[in-house]
C-alpha cells in the first residue's frame, strides 16, 4: 500500500507540476513586450529634390 500511495502522490505532483509550467507558458506568451515606437526606416520627403 506505502508504494501505492506514494505512486499517486508522485503523478499527482507531476501533472500539477506539467499544468503549472504549461499556464506559466501560456502567460509568457501573451505577455506584451516594451516596443519602441520609432520606425525602422524612414523617408526624408522636405527639402530634397532630384
Amino acid at each position: 500500500m506505502p508504494r501505492l500511495l506514494a505512486a499517486l502522490l508522485t503523478v499527482a505532483a507531476a501533472a500539477a507540476l506539467a499544468v503549472g509550467a504549461a499556464l506559466g507558458i501560456v502567460a509568457l506568451l501573451y505577455a506584451t513586450p516594451e516596443q519602441p515606437n520609432t520606425p525602422l526606416i524612414t523617408y526624408e520627403t522636405a527639402g530634397r529634390e532630384r
